[in-house]
């Protein structure tokens, strides 16, 4: 196969998103493995669909690895064993979110035993490729959570003409894609190159954005040396470029309407640490059991890059990272533009959390919104270009029949208005909140 090494800059004339601090301070970090914690929970609900249903029960010894928890639909992704060890509870458990699930709770037998019947996968179909996804328990790592073997089962008469590997971590602080790419660079690659040939795709992109240059050299280099026909194209830093629907419209130029899957349009969008984890799935026979958890904020004493299993106490990370600096006045699982908040540090990483970032009551105060001043800058900086102070309005007004005028869920809720707000209005809140308006109504 031909070497393809089509390093582009995205034209500045094309302006999506906004310009904000990257706050990158954990990109040098190597990432470390963290000592197992005494325990782990592993809720049922880890990804987009359904719930897991429990295949164990209380006082069952598992190794990691081992299923323990498996789909009950379609669009839904078994769970696996983090930690070696005892099941201590099964219980209800309620998510970040708000939603009630069922979890899972190991503890630790200090030992790390791996499943003895865990081996390689032999894959060389389309079907073996879902399979392998399906059977990794793997889901979107870049937050989304869509199970990937669904991602990969798109409809063969609509065909997929462009493979994109998400590797822009456009979110402030987050660093663990990027650490992702320097220390497992060659799976990236191969895995990059695997599902393009066996879903028989016709271009694979890996895209990524100009701020992480060793990252971009490191790329070059293994994509010459292993022969693959896989370009690398390289964004403006701006946010939010990670997006599925604007990395498409930078990549390609295509632009997928609300409500239509990117697969309708020829395109597929993978999470680069999704993709990492699909081949050492396939390498080794180890599902998703553990990932890179970006560790940081003002009130983290020593931020961190850090391995953790699946389910580990976000307590736990913190104590790793030399425990708190100052009071944490909020949690976040995620970024600070989409993050989740999160009630305490009791609560336990998930598959598709990428960060934590703990935060003091100086950073996290918010300001006190003041009256719209119709200045138009949630307009402007919104990706989907939609009118976030209208949206406000008439969510206020609950007035549905402008709500779906104005095409209110469109929005990603990516924050960029909030941001751009010199009124520090809370326009993401009001969106979320017409948005379930419109939901009741529909129900």
């Amino acid at each position: 196969m031909s070497i393809i090494e089509n390093l582009k800059k995205f034209s500045t004339e094309n302006h999506i998103g906004i310009k904000i601090p990257g706050r990158k301070n954990t990109r040098e970090f190597r990432t470390v493995q963290m000592p197992c914690p005494p325990y782990v929970i592993l809720p049922m609900k880890q990804h987009i669909g359904s719930d897991c249903e429990p295949i164990v029960k209380v006082n069952d010894k598992v190794k990691i690895g081992q299923l323990i928890a498996k789909e009950t639909s379609k669009i839904c992704a078994p769970i696996h064993a983090s930690i070696s060890g005892r099941i201590s509870k099964i219980e209800k458990f309620l998510m970040p979110n708000g939603l009630l699930t069922t979890a899972i709770k190991i503890e630790s037998d200090g030992m790390m035993d791996f499943y003895e019947h865990l081996a390689p996968s032999e894959v060389s179909s389309r079907e073996d490729l879902i399979e392998a996804a399906k059977n990794c328990g793997l889901v979107g790592l870049g937050g989304a959570g869509f199970p990937t073997h669904i991602k990969l089962s798109f409809n063969k008469n609509t065909p997929v003409d462009t493979f994109i590997v998400n590797a822009a971590e456009c979110e402030p602080y987050i660093t663990s894609d990027n650490r992702m790419i320097l220390e497992k660079t060659e799976d990236i690659v191969r895995g990059a190159d695997l599902i393009k040939r066996l879903l028989n795709i016709n271009r694979a992109i890996i895209s990524i954005e100009d701020n992480k240059p060793k990252a971009i050299e490191q790329l070059k280099y293994t994509i010459s040396k292993l022969n693959v026909d896989i370009e690398l194209f390289q964004m403006q830093t701006r946010y939010p470029n990670g997006a599925e629907k604007i990395l498409i419209k930078i990549c390609t130029g295509r632009v997928i309407p609300f409500g239509k899957r990117a697969a309708e349009f020829g395109c597929m969008v993978m999470n680069v640490s999704t993709v990492a984890a699909l081949y050492n799935y396939i390498k080794t026979g180890t599902p998703l059991v553990s990932r890179i958890i970006t560790v940081d904020g003002s009130a983290v004493n020593t931020p961190k890059n850090v391995c953790a299993p699946i389910g580990t106490p976000i307590r736990e990370l913190i104590n790793f990272c030399g425990s708190y600096k100052n009071p944490a006045k909020k949690i976040l699982m995620g970024g600070p533009m989409m993050g989740i908040t999160v009630p305490d540090d009791s609560m336990p990483i998930l598959k598709q959390n990428n960060a934590i970032l703990a935060f003091d009551e100086k950073d996290a105060t918010k300001q006190e919104p003041s009256p719209c001043i119709r200045c138009g800058k949630c307009v402007e900086s919104c990706p989907m270009n939609l009118l976030p102070y209208a949206l406000e309005q008439n969510v206020e007004s609950k007035n549905l029949v402008a709500l779906n005028h104005l095409n209110i869920n469109s929005c990603m809720e990516c924050g960029c208005c909030d941001y751009s707000c010199p009124a520090h209005r809370p326009l993401v809140q009001a969106i979320r909140i017409g948005k379930a308006f419109i939901k009741e109504q529909n129900t």
